[in-house]
């Protein structure tokens, strides 16, 4: 029996220096956290591609502006899901977007999307997977939806960057 447990914690450690993941399912306080850093990160997206779609000039652009004018309304959905996640919970949604950056080069700006939308990727994937260690199934499908959202965003940019979408396993665990 000792070697049985003695693999269990050799696999639950390796899975942690793997992925980063804890071993143990997240609190309900700790969800709310990081669905309201989730939600500062809309507002910051909304933000920027409401800036971006019309301060992006030149007509290999035109296309990607009117694009980004899409995103910005549907990253007002995303943020209205998840404040009424983070007021299930019992939460007080944030009002506080992240910083914005801008340029007066698009190809910035759109790198700067870009990246935005790996790092939303990450976390929503990660939220999925809290969400269930939580029993919050409902809330996991929910996010699943915003992520289909958010990986569409990012082939967008990535078009108009004319590169191939990053990997989706480059960006972390290929789960949710």
């Amino acid at each position: 029996m000792a070697t049985k447990k003695s693999k269990r914690e050799a696999t639950t450690a390796a899975k942690t220096a793997n992925d980063g993941a804890e071993a143990r399912p997240i609190s309900r306080q700790a969800l709310i956290d990081h669905l309201n850093q989730d939600l500062s990160r809309e507002y910051q997206a909304i933000i920027a591609y409401v800036v971006y779609s019309q301060v992006l000039k030149g007509a290999e652009y035109m296309n990607i502006a009117a694009e980004l004018e899409k995103h910005a309304a549907e990253e007002l959905t995303h943020a209205l899901i998840i404040a009424k996640q983070v007021d299930y919970l019992g939460g007080m949604p944030v009002v506080v977007p992240k910083d914005v950056r801008t340029s007066e080069k698009a190809r910035d700006m759109l790198r700067f999307d870009l990246n935005n939308e790996q790092e939303t990727i990450r976390n929503y994937r990660e939220r999925v997977r809290q969400c269930e260690d939580l029993g919050e199934y409902s809330m996991a499908e929910l996010i699943r939806g915003i992520l289909v959202n958010e990986q569409d965003h990012l082939i967008a940019l990535a078009t108009a960057l004319g590169e191939d979408a990053p990997a989706m396993k480059a960006m972390g665990r290929d789960r949710g």
